[in-house]
């Protein structure tokens, strides 16, 4: 019975020594693996554990490149935030590029899914860089990623200077974006610092461990003094650099509400009625862009006033049309492909009406907008037989709804038969339809006396004028782009008692924007999203911000004091074993085995099975054996007679190989509590 037992427990503790085996070296060693086979495309698997190495164990050339990672990284980062930001955009971005290449597609998905891979990309390298680095490996990266990242630091700082030079407008965007989102960006910063707490406390009281170790091994090795303290004032740098700016940082954000700005953070009484709509070119999201079906659709859905642009045609026909040429949105390219590039003014409106305005909108794989939903089956058959509409169409449909209408009237070209009377026929063409003149929004800047003269009942809007000269042109409203709009003058209008029109408003946040900016009215291509909007996404009252912001700022300092408390104590226990360690001289293996399992044996580090581990291999290794003495060639060396014994290690060097031993086995039982490495004990 007795020597079956004995079996089970030998089974039991061979399998629990198995397991054990597994944890500790099996799993790390993939780990490593994985790192190393990412970040330098080395996937051999290296039977060793974690190596003890100095701070900063790169070759030069590894050190000098590290930080085009960082610039590459940076870049991506930017930019992809940029272009996020600025999605109210991508159509106008859509379009400019057919203009260039007469392909569309939605190239600015393209490129942000583009921009969205090298941004993970160069996080993925900088994330197993730092990894290698807490791990004491070296870094070796691959020359295909060093190809790769300069390549991305080159694509980057080009498509940045684009943007910097032809579409500065983007900055503007996400300047507004971070006014909507500042208050939420500053809670989620604190958040994002107290779960960086983390690290950084594990990895500064780490350091503070280290550079006490080494204060201790200045006192026992003197011939390595002046090489240890250049490494003790490493380690306080390297502690200063971490902790400096993740404090600085810190305090930084308990002060920042202070220097915040944000119309959506208001008193709920004092926010504005919710802003009235324009369909632009009607509801291009769910009917073909400046078609009978589109405005109707407009319509339908609640919209205020209807958008649209106009060209005249060879015969003196006003038409709806944005595009100068008639490829985008007809099928020319069927009817009549060689005249594709000609700029629609110069067809008669005879030939403009057999023209299909539809099918590229219901039958084509590629939509007009990506997030546009799919159209039912009536809606699809609808839409293919839509034409070119007239103008006097549109005025007709507004006339019956009693929807207001603004345009953008654009000149024919020079060698055109209309070039010099355009704007009169357009106002001629109003006033026939008999349309009431106050729901015409009258945009266009040329010969507004013979306007005014002739239909003294239109609506005068102006651009981004100055007050001076709005109120010399006896006008009240305004119709601009809203990029420009909120960084010149915003508060001198809304003083002046202008109305204000907004263009192009797509997106929720921007619509929210413009509500809480007491904004009048906005020209939008997304009606049947923004009619849904009941309330202004991202409001808060300050009462409510304030609270917030307190409250995060107590959670962050009781939570990071709390992290580092833990670990500082998790380190004096540690501490306290190398101290304890460090005490014995010279004793009997028995005495020794008790005083030091008296030490190692610690709730939560070590269990008593494992410290009698330790101790026995620490007795065994320090239980001094005979030594030959050997001349350099190996020899012996003429000794004492063999009756006189051999005098044992010095009490030095005996307590150097204890502590040299149980730091070693306790590296290999407890990695998350690493310590430096103890240099061989002074002869």
């Amino acid at each position: 019975m007795d020597n079956t037992d004995e079996t089970e427990n030998e089974e039991t503790g061979r399998w629990r020594n198995l397991n054990s085996w597994i944890k500790c070296n099996f799993n790390y060693e993939c780990y490593m693996t994985f790192l190393n086979g990412c970040y330098s495309c080395n996937w051999e698997a290296k039977q060793e554990k974690k190596a003890r190495r100095p701070l900063c164990c790169c070759s030069l050339r590894e050190r000098l490149f590290y930080p085009w990672l960082i610039v590459s990284f940076c870049l991506s980062t930017v930019l992809l935030f940029a272009w996020i930001e600025t999605s109210n955009e991508f159509n106008g971005f859509d379009w400019v590029v057919f203009l260039g290449t007469g392909v569309w597609f939605f190239w600015s998905i393209v490129l942000l899914s583009f921009l969205g891979i090298l941004a993970a990309y160069t996080t993925l390298l900088l994330v197993l860089g730092f990894l290698l680095c807490w791990e004491k490996n070296q870094l070796y990266l691959h020359w295909y990623h060093k190809i790769l990242i300069l390549i991305t630091i080159l694509f980057c700082s080009l498509l940045l200077w684009i943007l910097l030079t032809y579409w500065k407008d983007r900055w503007l965007t996400i300047g507004l974006s971070l006014q909507i989102f500042s208050p939420y960006i500053h809670l989620s910063s604190i958040s994002v610092m107290i779960l960086l707490s983390w690290p950084v406390a594990i990895y500064l009281i780490h350091l503070e461990g280290e550079a006490r170790m080494r204060r201790f091994q200045i006192t026992s090795i003197e011939r390595k003094r002046n090489k240890r303290c250049n490494m003790h004032t490493k380690l306080r740098a390297l502690q200063v650099a971490i902790g400096l700016p993740f404090v600085l940082i810190l305090l930084c954000l308990c002060v920042v509400p202070f220097g915040i700005y944000s119309p959506c953070v208001q008193e709920k009484d004092k926010l504005g009625p919710k802003p009235n709509f324009f369909g632009h070119r009607g509801a291009p999201m769910l009917g073909p862009e400046n078609t009978i079906m589109s405005f109707e659709k407009a319509v339908e859905y609640g919209a205020h006033g209807l958008e649209s642009d106009v060209q005249i045609s060879l015969d003196k026909v006003p038409f709806l049309m944005h595009d100068y040429d008639l490829r985008r949105t007809t099928n020319i390219l069927d009817v009549m492909p060689n005249a594709s590039h000609e700029h629609s003014s110069f067809f008669n409106w005879d030939f403009l009406s057999t023209l299909n305005a539809g099918k590229w909108f219901s039958d084509s794989w590629i939509k007009p907008f990506f997030r546009m939903k799919p159209l039912s089956e009536a809606d699809k058959e609808r839409a293919r037989n839509q034409k070119i509409p007239k103008l006097s169409e549109l005025l007709e449909l507004a006339q019956k709804e009693k929807k207001l209408v603004i345009f953008d009237l654009n000149a024919p070209p020079q060698s055109h038969p209309s070039r010099s009377s355009y704007i009169r026929l357009v106002v001629s063409v109003i006033l026939d339809s008999k349309i009431e003149q106050h729901l015409i929004i009258w945009l266009p800047g040329s010969d507004r006396k013979y306007v005014r003269s002739k239909a003294p009942g239109f609506q005068h809007i102006g651009r981004l004028f100055t007050i001076e000269e709005l109120r010399k042109e006896n006008i009240t409203r305004i119709n601009v782009d809203y990029k420009r709009l909120f960084y010149n003058g915003l508060k001198e209008y809304k003083a002046a008692n202008i109305t204000i029109n907004l263009y192009i408003i797509n997106e929720p946040w921007l619509f929210s924007l413009a509500w809480c900016s007491r904004i009048h009215s906005v020209t939008t291509d997304n009606i049947q999203v923004l009619k849904k909007i009941n309330h202004p996404y991202y409001f808060m009252t300050p009462k409510f911000y304030l609270f917030m912001w307190i409250f995060m700022d107590i959670l962050a300092a009781v939570f990071i004091v709390a992290v580092f408390h833990f670990y500082w104590k998790r380190e004096s226990q540690s501490e306290k074993i190398l101290h304890g360690i460090t005490s014995y001289t010279e004793t009997p293996s028995t005495s020794l085995h008790d005083e030091v399992l008296e030490v190692v044996e610690i709730p939560g580090l070590l269990t008593k099975s494992d410290s009698e581990v330790i101790i026995s291999e620490v007795v065994n290794e320090t239980t001094a054996p005979t030594v030959y003495p050997t001349d350099d060639v190996g020899q012996l060396v003429p000794t004492e007679p063999a009756f006189e014994p051999i005098q044992a290690p010095t009490s030095e060097a005996n307590r150097e190989a204890t502590l040299q031993t149980v730091l070693l086995t306790l590296e290999a039982n407890e990695p998350t509590v690493p310590f430096v490495e103890k240099p061989p004990p002074e002869m």
